[in-house]
């Protein structure tokens, strides 16, 4: 008896610290990302299971709930009176368009660096368009699904005209503000082993340690950083006094993310995104939409729109993601192709889309689509 009396405490003891190691797994199990994986369970609703999808847990609610930056003009932005902007908050504006026909049913939920992936395991939003770069770890590890990439960025370094920083190799050994929690602190350490990392939670607390010169450099993806460039203070020298180095020194595939084992709401998502670049390639604009929806001028139009094309009586395109047939119409004409939200939103920060990764694959970039049929 007292033998087995010892065996039960014991296990009562491992079972303690079986728990209180999970509860601690967000200190000790951190990838260097920032994206600690954490226990889903999602179903298999890719397959009808009964806990549904997220897309109807979505219609029931009758809004979407949308994890986006902030802070960063140009991809995610709240002006003075409250109002969301930027290339990323329009891809929340256009699954809204799909699912609803009505682009500002989006409740925006801002999220840092630290907290946008567990915003989404836990189910707190139900998309994530907030300049996340998809990377092998993420993917994997942490229970999401990683959409079409929409912005392909790359790391780079911004500094005061003033310093006479004229290269990344010049920071050697210098002090770089950083985000904490994101892939750019693996990559400063991978280019520049003999810097100093001062890492902050937001782009807010970082800005305010740069202009009090407590770092030498600002390291980010280069649209962040041409982002606080274009609004950086007057009062702190305004955006001429600063430079962003011309070296890309990583690959940053940034796009919309979902939880994971749940198909029916990522392809919802996945193929608006892809929709938009459809549209690009295709020349369907917000001003030309109604009429190309109305006189199809070739069948990939006709798809693209969920419309007849052809002979009398032949069936309309539909793609069958649970939403209208006819959704592009909607998130076209409501919010714009791929390229008139890039022109509306990067393009003013200073980032023209011409010559970049950023263009469609027809003018030399690589932003490309899957067949739409």
């Amino acid at each position: 008896m007292r033998t087995k009396k010892l065996l039960i405490g014991v296990a009562i003891i491992a079972a303690v610290l079986a728990i209180g190691a999970i509860a601690c797994s967000s200190d000790d199990d951190d990838d260097g990302n920032g994206d600690t994986p954490i226990a889903t369970d999602a179903g298999d609703n890719g397959n009808g299971d009964a806990s549904g999808s997220v897309l109807d847990e979505v219609i029931a609610r009758g809004t979407l709930v949308c994890g986006v930056n902030n802070s960063v003009p140009g991809f995610g932005f709240v002006d003075a009176d409250g109002n969301f902007s930027g290339f990323d908050v329009d891809f929340c504006h256009a699954i809204a368009a799909a699912v609803f026909g009505d682009p500002d049913a989006v409740e925006f939920s801002p999220q840092t660096a630290e907290t946008r992936l567990p915003a989404v395991q836990t189910g707190q939003v139900d998309v994530l368009i907030r300049n996340t770069t998809w990377t092998l770890t993420r993917d994997v590890a942490t229970g999401l699904t990683f959409a079409t990439t929409t912005y392909y960025d790359g790391q780079g370094l911004m500094v005061r005209s003033t310093d006479g920083f004229t290269s990344v190799d010049s920071l050697a050994d210098a002090t770089i503000c950083v985000l904490s929690g994101t892939t750019t602190e693996l990559n400063l350490a991978d280019r520049l082993p003999g810097s100093t990392a001062l890492g902050f939670e937001d782009n807010d607390t970082l800005q305010t340690a740069f202009i009090e010169e407590r770092c030498d450099g600002w390291t980010s993806d280069k649209s962040q950083l041409a982002g606080r460039r274009s609004e950086f203070p007057a009062e702190a020298g305004g955006p001429d006094s600063l430079v962003i180095l011309e070296e890309t020194f990583s690959k940053e595939p940034l796009g919309p993310v979902t939880i994971d084992n749940d198909a029916t709401w990522s392809q919802v998502v996945d193929f608006v995104a892809i929709g938009m670049i459809v549209a690009d390639e295709l020349g369907v604009t917000s001003a030309n939409v109604a009429d190309m929806a109305a006189n199809p001028p070739n069948v990939r139009v006709a798809r693209l729109l969920g419309v007849a094309f052809g002979e009398e009586g032949a069936a309309a395109f539909d793609a069958e993601l649970g939403i209208s047939a006819q959704f592009m119409q909607d998130v076209i004409s409501m919010v714009g192709n791929y390229d008139e939200v890039y022109e509306a939103n990067v393009a003013p920060i200073g980032i023209p889309r011409e010559g970049t990764l950023n263009a469609s694959w027809l003018d030399g970039g690589i932003i490309y689509s899957p067949p739409w049929k």
